[in-house]
């Protein structure tokens, strides 16, 4: 694995880790909020980005990234996270094949809306 590979390979990982933070916060707070159907995936999905936005943030000023190293950066990292989060959805899910692939699309799709 050359060094590229490897901050792949660990930054997929701090994305899903973001990701299932987020998701384990966010969850919360609607439980808290005593939110149901339709209100509580509105919730989660905006809780989710948002958290997500943060991490990402918060590792660009870590890096001392600024102004379009930045912007790219940020928007690479949500990036990430999102398609980390997705497959970690779908493989909660146990999907596989083009079911998998489906949701996965549609998952990244609705993400980035």
């Amino acid at each position: 694995m050359n060094e590229k590979d490897h901050h792949r390979c660990c930054f997929g990982l701090f994305a899903a880790n973001v990701a299932f933070a987020a998701d384990a916060s966010c969850d919360a707070k609607a439980a808290e909020k005593k939110l149901a159907g339709a209100a509580k995936t509105s919730f989660l999905k905006k809780c989710n980005r948002d958290s997500s936005v943060a991490a990402c943030d918060t590792k660009a000023v870590e890096k001392k990234l600024a102004g379009a190293a930045k912007n790219s950066f940020i928007k690479k990292c949500n990036k990430d996270a999102a398609i980390a989060a997705c497959g970690t959805a779908a493989a909660e899910k146990k999907l596989s094949g083009a079911a998998k692939n489906s949701f996965i699309k549609k998952c990244e799709t609705d993400a980035a809306a």
